[in-house]
């Protein structure tokens, strides 16, 4: 249960121009004022749930025990798409039922799915574009103030969840994809230090070859430091994906790709 003094943290894909983020932290404080609130980001691309999905995924799980989760990035808002309530042993996450959470349903255990039901929990509103003030941001102030996730609503199953690609083995070469680009313009994939492992156990060869976009990248270096300016390298990142960057450059713009792109190593 979290205390009186909560971690609330908010993604979205609102930017920081306009009042959107600024009027849900209000209404969170004005529920409890003791409330800590973290940003997550507020740069999702406007409308891209599986980007604000892989973000939320790759951040949540380095808060502490009973951090209140709410992430908006919601095309379908004031439609019949459904308002979620998550909880999982150790956090709670709330969210349109669009597949933003599908890294966090893939990853936790034990993990409790319920609509947000009681009009308790909302704000009255004329209008049906906000969401994320009138009824994600109330709802998780109440919870930072001691309601207990039964009282939301009604357990579900049949909650959205974006599939989760993995790399797969085309022949001798796993192929995989770019799943997000950085602030940096660096392309990082979904490629792990477990799917590494695997294909050099296959080739019997410690040196990766990497393909992409017609280039050819022999080997991974230890850091961004090690690489050249005038060509991209790979490593891998602090998150164990396999990464790919120019020092002080621009990989995704070096080789004008970005998410989605597949990846080759053999």
């Amino acid at each position: 249960m979290p205390s009186a003094i909560s971690v609330v943290t908010l993604l979205t894909d609102f930017g920081n121009r306009d009042y959107f983020t600024a009027s849900m932290k209000g209404v969170i404080l004005g529920i409890n004022p003791q409330a800590r609130i973290v940003d997550l980001s507020h740069e999702v691309a406007p409308q891209q749930v599986e980007e604000g999905a892989y973000l939320l995924g790759s951040s949540y799980r380095y808060f502490p025990d009973g951090t209140v989760h709410v992430a908006v990035v919601d095309p379908g808002v004031g439609s019949t798409r459904r308002p979620l309530l998550v909880t999982t042993s150790r956090y709670f996450f709330l969210a349109p039922d669009n597949g933003l959470l599908s890294y966090i349903l893939h990853e936790e255990l034990s993990v409790e799915v319920r609509l947000i039901e009681n009009k308790q929990y909302r704000l009255d509103s004329e209008g049906a574009t906000f969401d994320g003030r009138d009824l994600f941001a109330p709802a998780a102030a109440w919870l930072t103030r001691g309601q207990t996730p039964g009282s939301y609503g009604r357990l579900i199953h049949d909650y959205v969840r974006l599939p989760i690609v993995e790399p797969s083995w085309e022949g001798a070469a796993l192929v995989g994809r770019i799943a997000y680009v950085d602030h940096f313009g660096n392309l990082i994939s979904n490629v792990t230090s477990f799917h590494l492992k695997e294909l050099r156990g296959k080739t019997k060869r410690d040196q990766v070859t990497i393909r992409l976009a017609g280039l050819t990248i022999d080997g991974l270096v230890s850091c961004y430091a090690d690489g050249r300016k005038d060509t991209p390298h790979a490593l891998l990142n602090s998150n164990g994906r396999l990464e790919v960057f120019i020092r002080e450059g621009r990989a995704a713009e070096w080789l004008k790709i970005g998410r989605g792109e597949r990846i080759e190593m053999i």
